[in-house]
This record gives C-alpha cells, sequence and structure tokens, in this order.
C-alpha cells in the first residue's frame, strides 16, 4: 500500500425484508451502490440472517405468511445481541393504527409502497447517522469515564471513587431540578473532576505526610489543569466536564480556589460535585485516615453550610441519605 491509500471504507450493511421478490429487487435497485445488501424472504430467515450478520439497519415488510413483520421486529428488540439493530417497516398498509401497531413493536420508522426511490434513501441515511452519532456518544463517554478513572488511579484510588461520588452528584443534581439531559451530562462529567491531578507530580500527589506551603501550591493548581485539558471551548458534556474540573474546590463563602469564587458565582455543577466529592472523600478509607461514619460526615456538611457549601444543596443531600446508602452498599471496597 502506498503512503497515500487509504483504507477501504466499511459499506453499511442493510437486511431487507420482504416475501415477493419483485419488492427486494426494487430494493436492491436503490441501494445497492452505497450498501452491502442482504436479503429474506421470510421471518424465521430475517432473525437468522440479524442475529448472524449484524446488519446497521433493517427494511421489513409487514405482511408476510406465517411469521409477520410486526412478529419480527418484536423478536429482534427482545434479542440483546439484535434489539439495538434500528427497524423501518416497508408495507402498503397505510392506516394509522397500523403505524401505531409498527412503532409499539419497536420500529423506527415507516415507509409505505409503492416506494419512493428518494425516499428510501433519505430515511436510509437518515437512520444510519443516528446511528452512528449513538456510536460517537457512547466511545466519547467512556474516554471521559477511563480519563476520570487514569487520575484516581494516580491518586492511588480504586476508581470505585468516582463511581460513587458520580451516582451522588446525579441525585443531588434531580434534587436540584436539573433537567434529564443535564442530570446526564451531571453524571457523566463528575468523573473529570480530579483530571488535572494527571499534572501533579508523584512526589506530591503521593505524598504519605503533610504537604508543606509549596507543595500545596502546586497541589492547588489541579483544577486549572483539569480545566486546561478539557479546554473551555468544550460543549455539551464536556462543557460541564470543564466547570466541574475548573470550580470543584472553589467554596460558598468565597475561600477556596484556584479563583475564590463566591456563591452562585461557582456554577450548580460545581456546588453539586463538592459535596459529592467530600461526602465520599469522608467515608471511605484513605491512607491517612480511617473512614467516618455517615453520621460524621453529615455532621460535617451541616458545620459548613453556607461556608463550604452552597447551603440549599446541603440540606437537599441530606434529604438523600436512604439512596446514597444504597449507593455506598453497592459500590462498597471488597
Amino acid at each position: 500500500m502506498s503512503d497515500t491509500a487509504k483504507p477501504a471504507k466499511r459499506q453499511p450493511a442493510i437486511l431487507a425484508v420482504d416475501d415477493e421478490t419483485t419488492n427486494l429487487q426494487l430494493l436492491r435497485q436503490i441501494l445497492q451502490e452505497r450498501y452491502r445488501l442482504l436479503f429474506a424472504k421470510d421471518g424465521p430467515r430475517a432473525l437468522e440472517l440479524a442475529a448472524k450478520e449484524q446488519p446497521d439497519l433493517i427494511l421489513l415488510d409487514v405482511m408476510m405468511p406465517d411469521m409477520t413483520g410486526y412478529e419480527v421486529c418484536r423478536r429482534l428488540k427482545a434479542d440483546p445481541a439484535t434489539s439495538a439493530i434500528p427497524v423501518i417497516f416497508v408495507t402498503a398498509l397505510t392506516d394509522a393504527t397500523d403505524e401505531v401497531d409498527g412503532f409499539e413493536a419497536g420500529a423506527v420508522d415507516y415507509i409505505t409502497k409503492p416506494v419512493s426511490p428518494a425516499v428510501v434513501k433519505a430515511r436510509v441515511q437518515l437512520h444510519l447517522s443516528l446511528v452512528r452519532m449513538d456510536e460517537l456518544k457512547a466511545s466519547r463517554l467512556e474516554i471521559v469515564r477511563r480519563l476520570g478513572l487514569a487520575a484516581e488511579y494516580k491518586d492511588n484510588e480504586t476508581g470505585l471513587h468516582v463511581i460513587r461520588m458520580s451516582h451522588y452528584a446525579r441525585m443531588l443534581g434531580q434534587a436540584a431540578g436539573l433537567d434529564e439531559d443535564d442530570v446526564d451530562d451531571l453524571f457523566n462529567a463528575a468523573p473529570m473532576h480530579d483530571i488535572g491531578k494527571i499534572g501533579i507530580p508523584d512526589r506530591i500527589l503521593q505524598k504519605p505526610a503533610r504537604l508543606d506551603p509549596e507543595e500545596w501550591a502546586v497541589m492547588q493548581t489541579h483544577p486549572s489543569i483539569g480545566a486546561d485539558i478539557i479546554g473551555a471551548e468544550s460543549i455539551g458534556m464536556l462543557a460541564m466536564a470543564y466547570d466541574v474540573a475548573r470550580t470543584h474546590h472553589e467554596k460558598w463563602d468565597g475561600s477556596g480556589y484556584p479563583a475564590g469564587l463566591r456563591g452562585e458565582a461557582i456554577p450548580l455543577a460545581g456546588r453539586i460535585v463538592a459535596i459529592a466529592d467530600v461526602f465520599d472523600a469522608l467515608t471511605s478509607v484513605r491512607p491517612y485516615k480511617q473512614a467516618w461514619s455517615v453520621e460524621q460526615a453529615c455532621d460535617y456538611l451541616r458545620a459548613q453550610r453556607g461556608l463550604h457549601f452552597d447551603p440549599e444543596l446541603v440540606d437537599l443531600f441530606l434529604e438523600l441519605m436512604p439512596q446514597a446508602a444504597e449507593v455506598m452498599e453497592k459500590w462498597a471496597e471488597r
């Protein structure tokens, strides 16, 4: 292969299912230039091919002998191996109730016969694009989680800390009234809170004794380092991760670091993660301390209400102790 040669681009695979050969031939003519095509003329063969070949999308007729398209779709969605494959019904049925039945069976779209080549191409391209977007989002979230774990391992943690505190942050975000999307973003951003510790020398980060003033000044740079790693230009979930990394050590009374922000000048995500992070640190074993009891940790949060922490968020978090106990049990150090 020459230096300028590029690897062949993978063609998405589409499974077309119809008991009429002429309909399959028409779909072949419409789609064969851009996609790898698989064909089945009945439900059992469609299920077999879907499980074996894992197509990127399925075009499925409804009215077929022995097993209808609705039943095929329900079985596809019931099988973990094929449940994520998007299904588009292609059918002559045009009644509104037919479409409802199709969506209830698990389909993502509905194309009526006789099909328009332009419509088929557009719908197929749309849903394949949505699949790629979901895969990209999943990959990005996995990278974020791995980076968060990398920072914890460098700090002699097990990685369970970021799991527990992320659950605490999500619980508190829900209680604070964040919408579902923001709660999900917070859950996935929280593990990035200490990513800046990657830039702190091991001799400081892993020192078994109290840090001297010079070392403590270096340690206090980790929020800024984390913000630089994530980037101020980030959008969506990473924008929230930027706020979390930059502000989770700020304090309600303005005595925190690195910027000395005060009150609501601290982003809400940073205020939430501050409570989640400290609560888990207090109730966990560290090389330099034993785990505090939940009661002791709650007393500390009360004492720091309006000083270190947002007072309203403290009150909300204290009401969540039954749920917090479930998180502690599920993700306990073993």
